[in-house]
């Protein structure tokens, strides 16, 4: 009797079973041994920039504006708001906002304690909220004033065509 070593059959793809399986955000795990993997990033640390990659790193550099920042973390947490949006991280977990993607932003200080938390709101109903623990108290207000800040230069509140649909009050 003959058997067949290993299975012929495919291995099945989707959310059911690959948690991290997003349909159009990720690829497909190829059939690609740790090894060749592990070949191309050798490959890849071995490769020094070039001339062009770091030119562009400094035009990117000059391009920031001189606008306001804000940045709280602590051991785990990291917070950033500036001219590029909000980027949140936890741990070895992040995201990021472009300031068109983001709806509202809520900060909230608790009665007792020294976590402060921070929420993104997008449009689509969904919130991401981040607690950073502060040294004391008293840096709630401070960073309530940075947060505002970046808020009042970058965030606005209502769209163009928002705008165009208000009517306007003539005295």
């Amino acid at each position: 009797m003959e058997q067949r070593i290993g299975s012929s059959s495919q291995p099945l793809e989707g959310a059911g079973f690959d948690p991290a399986f997003i349909p159009g955000l990720t690829s497909p795990v190829s059939g690609e041994g740790e090894e060749a993997r592990a070949e191309e990033a050798v490959d890849a640390d071995a490769d020094e920039p070039t001339a062009a990659a770091a030119e562009s790193e400094e035009a990117v550099e000059e391009e920031a504006p001189d606008g306001p920042v804000f940045e709280a973390s602590d051991r785990r947490a990291k917070f950033i708001a500036d001219h590029q949006g909000i980027r949140l991280s936890l741990d070895d977990q992040a995201c990021e906002f472009r300031w068109d993607e983001i709806g509202a932003v809520e900060t909230e200080t608790p009665r007792f304690g020294k976590r402060f938390t921070i929420t993104v709101h997008t449009p689509d109903r969904r919130w991401y909220p981040i607690e950073i623990e502060a040294e004391s108290r008293a840096r709630f207000a401070e960073w309530d004033e940075q947060l505002d800040a970046v808020m009042d230069k970058y965030f606005e509140d209502e769209t163009p065509e928002t705008k165009e649909a208000e009517p306007e009050e003539s005295d």
